[in-house]
């Protein structure tokens, strides 16, 4: 690192690459309430955030745990879920906004991922986002298909290694598009 009377030290978030100025600048420069998808190998968090100039306020949440509550056994992390918490998430910003932009932070941008998993379920929950419709996964991976035929194809010692942690809890993964419709009725009756 340099250093003198002419070096200029970035800031502590730029130093640790945790922030990314100049994009987090164009975001709150459009004035629209910012979808801001935080996604980690086991959950989602979704949160609505307006900027102001005394800083951020976070409007809602809605986090992928919460699906546990209404009845969710499969894993939080997966595409379903995502959606799911999209969705959720969409539901309880209908009443704040109209008109939202993306924010997915310094995450990589990964077309039919499930940051757009995420998205679909908040654009479907009737929120509307400047967003072009090809980038979001096929129906067949939001509802969990994808992983119910996957599963059903295995024999027995490859689906006990391969959904070990769903067997362990008692889970069947060929009953993810039904619970998957389940719980978006539930979600619909909030």
């Amino acid at each position: 690192m340099a250093t003198g009377p002419r070096s200029r030290v970035p800031f502590k978030r730029r130093r640790d690459g945790k922030t990314n100025y100049r994009r987090r600048l164009a975001l709150v420069k459009s004035g629209k309430n910012r979808v801001v998808i935080r996604k980690s190998l086991n959950n989602i968090l979704i949160q609505i955030v307006s900027s102001t100039f005394e800083g951020d306020k976070t409007l809602t949440t809605a986090f992928s745990k919460e699906l546990r509550d209404m009845g969710w056994n499969f894993h939080c992390g997966n595409t379903p879920a995502a959606y799911l918490t999209g969705y959720l998430c969409g539901k309880r910003a209908k009443k704040i906004a109209d008109e939202f932009i993306l924010d997915i932070g310094l995450q990589r941008s990964i077309k039919g991922g499930r940051n757009y998993a995420a998205l679909k379920g908040f654009v479907d929950a009737g929120c509307n986002v400047n967003v072009d419709e090809s980038i979001f996964p096929p129906e067949n991976r939001v509802k969990g298909e994808d992983i119910s035929s996957y599963y059903e194809g295995l024999d027995g010692s490859l689906k006990e290694k391969i959904f070990s942690n769903y067997l362990k809890n008692k889970t069947d993964p060929s009953k993810i598009p039904g619970m998957f419709e389940e719980i978006k009725t539930k979600i619909d009756k909030l």
